[in-house]
């Protein structure tokens, strides 16, 4: 039951990680790469879809991406989208839609940083709030009696240790997602 709980922590702090992962490929570094527009939402008969739904989404050259609409009458409804999304990106329109990635300047490059450390606090939350959840769920056990105190004490104690390897490793890609934000 314990080891139960353990995994399942795990498991929790690692999808996490994961979705830290995504929120990072957000933040953009300079360099083109599809992931940037992943969170465009694009009004499609009625209802907002996400771009790579509607249009294939590639890398040009090192600062351009090139959006390709499946359909020729969705170019405007993507331009728009791009336009209103806030990754401050002003899109080229013609059969296809070229999305040129500004140069960062050294400001704009601690704004992205600010993104990229608020990304990881949100993780760090919500990795604290796993064990949260866990060392209640063993509060739980030692109430009805289904587990010893020393049973609950060891048990608290790995999944502290748990915690603090997940918000280790936060920390870890932080500082690497902030190295490659200022390498010009």
């Amino acid at each position: 039951m314990i080891n139960d709980l353990k995994k399942d922590s795990e498991q929790r702090m690692q999808k996490t990680l994961e979705s830290l992962e995504q929120g990072f490929a957000k933040v953009r570094t300079g360099r083109a790469h599809p992931s940037i527009l992943n969170g465009v939402m694009v009004p499609y008969y009625g209802s907002d879809v996400p771009l790579n739904q509607v249009a294939n989404v590639g890398v040009e050259d090192s600062r351009m991406l090139i959006v390709q609409p499946f359909e020729r009458t969705m170019v405007a409804a993507i331009d728009k989208a791009i336009r209103e999304s806030d990754l401050g990106l002003n899109p080229i329109t013609a059969d296809s839609i070229r999305v040129p990635l500004p140069a960062l300047t050294e400001e704009t490059r601690r704004d992205m940083q600010k993104v990229a450390r608020t990304e990881a606090e949100n993780a760090k939350v919500a990795i604290r709030n796993i064990r949260r959840d866990v060392l209640g769920d063993l509060k739980a056990l030692l109430k009805e009696k289904e587990i010893s105190e020393d049973d609950d004490r060891r048990a608290a104690d790995d999944i502290q240790k748990i915690t603090d390897k997940y918000v280790a490793e936060v920390d870890k890609r932080l500082a690497a997602k902030e190295a490659e934000l200022m390498k010009v």
